[in-house]
């Protein structure tokens, strides 16, 4: 469609009739001080000029009395003013607003609104150029945008101090009422819920969903169903399905009630090939009702598995129990060292001269594992310049901070025994998504490392808890599902399968699986019993003839069977990208890759590893909490869908935000030569 300065889209009032008019940006605005006292509403002090006694009419010049006779109108700004406000007020809105008010002559026209849908011009004198316009709903789009961005609820927009900052840039600025922000945010919802649902239909593979959950700070149970799948380009593609709230009492068949109408919705009932849950009771109940459910109709196989990165972060609980206090003074120590840049230099200096290694501030002091084994690196690698630093500043940080040596031994036990977890879990945030296979891999080698080490006496009960939940979660993902997920990572095959997934069976189900899903024509007659001629004579082939077209087969299987020819050759490095593999290799297992891409979309974890061990998560649970209601679906929703590459939609019109900047980059611009060129002349 075209393009104007008054249209950049077809806006909310084209939408919804509506009487709308344009906003006028008044260039070379004076610099004015807002002065804060008692009340409520600032006082105007003018600029430090000499008053001047004019006669009124000079000023109500410039003024219409309304058809009420109750206010007068600025014919500049359309600002109103009581009919009692005296005549200096008005004199000092001219000054300060509309500077060389007097030198315009008769020739002002009201720009005041009018009850009517045509915009409102303002005349300008030829001097000053043509003043840019903006529509009131383009500043509205920009403002739902930023809402969006910062994950804020419409009721941020009523805040009475930010409307009257609008209001002190430009008085006719008028934002919708809040009612309206929730309206539009409901049907932008809807609109690109369409585009995500049409988006799904196109998927040609299986997909793997995720559920997470969390309470609000009104109390309310809420449930994010994530989807995940491969596309033709061998690239992973993701996308938030919903955000739904898990009617009272929450229990299991609430979960699985919700999760089965968001499938339906979608219409993708028949393409997920697995669940991931958080690892909670009702999730797994919620997830085993599904399996019996799409069992019952033979949508195909489906497996439900738990989160390895919350199995990670219980396991990592149970380690740090017994250092909770040691830890809980030296984050208290960080805090003071990222609050104050004169300790932190001092510290570097410090760490620098120890040769204790070199320390980026502000240092990581939050209560997740990132922060955590941060508290633990510091004491080890560090313990001397903290000491130096606690006994310099005594007097502020008092000796409370100090470490004794057995906390200090407590702490370098701790540390030397999550070592390997700190590696496990650096790797998984770092290589996002982690694939199954690989995430078996990393947690074989952490069971290895708790049954291994003998850890001493204080340590031996939590270390106990640690092996709990591990063989919990290694009883949960050992099965064929997962097995075939395994091999099917080039990087791992069946070398790299740890032994408690290294079943003798799962081989031949596996390609059992891949020859009667996937291994179709031009061979599908090397798997099926009976030939289609065999099938038109009713089957009457004798027994010795059964037994020769078995072995042929099994022969003519052997030299042709993807899956044989692709566990026979060596695992690829381990730093191989595995999409791109499977992309390059596709040619020449064509019905092998078309397995792989269903399973490699499955989900290892709930959620992103960063987001539950690093400090970012506490700026995502904060959002969450603190969301209402009445917005916590369709701005979460709307946010991830525009993350994830979706233009902002509403009803059947995108919204064009980079033109919206465009424009209001052109409008400043015109302002700022407005200004200098008043200033030349």
């Amino acid at each position: 469609m075209e393009w104007s300065v008054n249209n950049a889209f077809k806006s909310y009032k084209d939408m919804e009739p509506k009487s709308t008019m344009d906003m006028v940006l008044i260039p070379n605005m004076d610099t004015i001080d807002i002065v804060l006292g008692s009340s409520e509403k600032g006082n105007v002090v003018p600029s430090a000029k000499p008053r001047k006694k004019t006669m009124t009419s000079v000023y109500l010049k410039y003024f219409e009395t309304a058809p009420d006779g109750k206010t007068r109108r600025c014919k500049f700004c359309g600002q109103s003013y009581s009919i009692a406000t005296a005549t200096g007020n008005l004199g000092r809105h001219l000054s300060n607003r509309h500077p060389g008010y007097d030198k315009t002559g008769e020739n002002v026209t009201s720009s005041a609104p009018q009850p009517s849908t045509t915009p409102t011009v303002i005349k300008k004198p030829q001097q000053q150029g043509r003043a840019p316009q903006v529509d009131y709903d383009h500043l509205n789009w920009l403002l739902i945008k930023w809402l969006i961005l910062a994950t804020l609820p419409p009721s941020t927009l009523e805040e009475k101090w930010l409307a009257n900052s609008f209001k002190f840039l430009n008085p006719s600025i008028q934002l919708w009422p809040g009612e309206k922000y929730k309206a539009v945010f409901r049907e932008v919802f809807r609109s690109m819920r369409e585009d995500v649902r049409a988006s799904l239909e196109q998927v040609s593979s299986k997909v793997s969903i995720a559920l997470d959950f969390w309470t609000s700070y009104e109390q309310i149970f809420y449930m994010s169903i994530t989807c995940q799948w491969i596309d033709e380009n061998w690239s992973f593609r993701k996308v938030l399905l919903d955000i739904c709230q898990v009617p009272y009492p929450c229990s299991d068949s609430e979960i699985y009630n919700s999760l089965v109408k968001v499938l339906k919705m979608y219409n993708i009932e028949n393409k997920v090939l697995s669940c991931t849950h958080d690892n909670s009771q009702n999730a797994i109940h919620a997830c085993h009702a599904l399996k019996e459910d799409l069992d019952g109709q033979k949508m195909g196989p489906f497996c439900f598995i738990p989160c390895a990165a919350r199995t990670l972060s219980l396991i990592i609980d149970d380690a740090l129990r017994t250092t909770k206090p040691v830890i809980a003074k030296v984050r208290e120590f960080v805090q003071e060292l990222n609050a104050s840049l004169d300790i932190s230099e001092d510290f570097i200096q410090l760490t620098t001269a120890y040769k204790e290694g070199s320390w980026q501030f502000p240092l990581d002091a939050s209560a997740r594992w990132s922060g955590s084994y941060q508290m633990l690196d510091l004491v080890q690698k560090a313990g001397k310049s903290m000491d130096a630093i606690v006994r310099k500043n005594e007097e502020m940080l008092g000796n409370r901070m100090l470490l004794n040596t057995a906390e200090k031994n407590v702490v370098n036990i701790v540390h030397n025994y999550l070592e390997p977890f700190y590696k496990v879990i650096s790797e998984i945030c770092v290589n996002t998504p982690p694939t199954i296979g690989m995430v078996i891999v990393y947690m074989d080698h952490i069971s290895d490392t708790i049954t291994t080490r003998q850890p001493p006496d204080w340590l031996k009960n939590p270390a106990e808890d640690m092996a709990k939940k591990l063989r919990s979660y290694n009883n949960q993902v050992c099965n064929i599902f997962i097995y075939m997920t395994a091999i099917l990572d080039p990087r791992i095959k069946c070398e790299l399968i740890p032994e408690s997934l290294n079943s003798e069976n799962y081989l031949e189900e596996a390609r059992a699986h891949f020859v009667r899903n996937y291994y179709t024509t031009p061979f599908s007659s090397m798997t099926s019993g009976y030939s289609s001629q065999d099938i038109e004579d009713g089957g009457a082939v004798s027994f010795a003839e059964e037994i020769a077209r078995k072995k042929r087969r099994a022969s003519m299987s052997n030299a042709t069977d993807e899956l044989t020819q692709y566990l026979s050759e060596s695992p690829a490095p381990t730093k191989t990208d595995v999409l791109e593999w499977w992309k390059v290799n596709s040619t020449r297992y064509p019905r092998l890759s078309a397995m792989a891409r269903d399973f490699l979309a499955v989900q290892a974890t709930s959620v992103k590893p960063d987001e539950l061990f690093c400090s970012k998560g506490d700026e995502i649970d904060k959002q969450r909490f603190c969301m209402p209601h009445d917005s916590t679906q369709a701005i979460l929703c709307i946010k991830s869908w525009t993350q994830g590459g979706l233009k902002l939609k509403y009803k059947s019109t995108e919204i064009d935000y980079k033109r919206l900047m465009e424009m209001a980059a052109a409008a400043a611009a015109d302002i700022s030569s407005a200004g200098i060129d008043k200033k030349q002349k």
